[in-house]
């Protein structure tokens, strides 16, 4: 069960935006950028395209604090949505341009998810998130360079100062309490 005060602190935060309050949005950069940034980067590999896409998530939280609904989820799954979504939009459309510029068919057009399929795809990455930043550090630095970071256990463990099978096992452990922490996700 969550506790009262982050709740507490998602609506007031909201308030805040909501009367103007820049300090407010300063708060609420310093909290969740580093997490706006990774994830638009992770969607995105491009430092530069990650970069617009914090500017645009914070600029839109700003504009329409109202578009957050405590009710939904907290202010870091809104905030997490709002991210990925705008990150794969831009994919896409990078995709899209790319593919009409190649000139190649590539067998037929791709089909848009659903706005279903894309809410569920946000919110599982949000949650993906949540619980990969509460993991202990030393699962969590593994998992996010071999899992996200896309290296090998044993280049981790060299990244990581440990022995290969220490980062094997903890990379099998981290997997593990994020497929069970996902699978105790009520389904919708």
């Amino acid at each position: 069960m969550a506790s009262p005060a982050p709740i507490r602190w998602d609506r007031q935060i909201q308030r805040r935006l909501a009367r103007g309050e820049e300090s407010a949005l300063g708060e609420l950069y310093d909290q969740f950028a580093p997490l706006v940034h990774g994830l638009a980067h992770r969607v995105l590999a491009d430092q530069a395209a990650a970069e617009q896409i914090t500017r645009e998530v914070f600029a839109h939280v700003w504009e329409h604090p109202e578009s957050f609904d405590p009710a939904q989820g907290s202010m870091r799954s809104w905030i997490g949505t709002l991210t990925h979504r705008r990150a794969v939009e831009r994919l896409r459309r990078e995709h899209a341009a790319g593919a009409e510029g190649s000139g190649d068919a590539g067998g037929g057009p791709l089909e848009p998810p659903s706005v279903e399929e894309e809410v569920l795809a946000a919110a599982t990455a949000a949650r993906v998130q949540y619980v990969v930043a509460s993991l202990p550090q030393a699962l969590r630095e593994t998992l996010l360079l071999t899992y996200f970071g896309g290296r090998t256990y044993a280049q981790a463990a060299k990244e990581l100062g440990i022995a290969p099978a220490t980062a094997k096992h903890r990379m099998r452990l981290g997997l593990q309490l994020l497929a069970t922490a996902l699978s105790t996700e009520p389904t919708r």
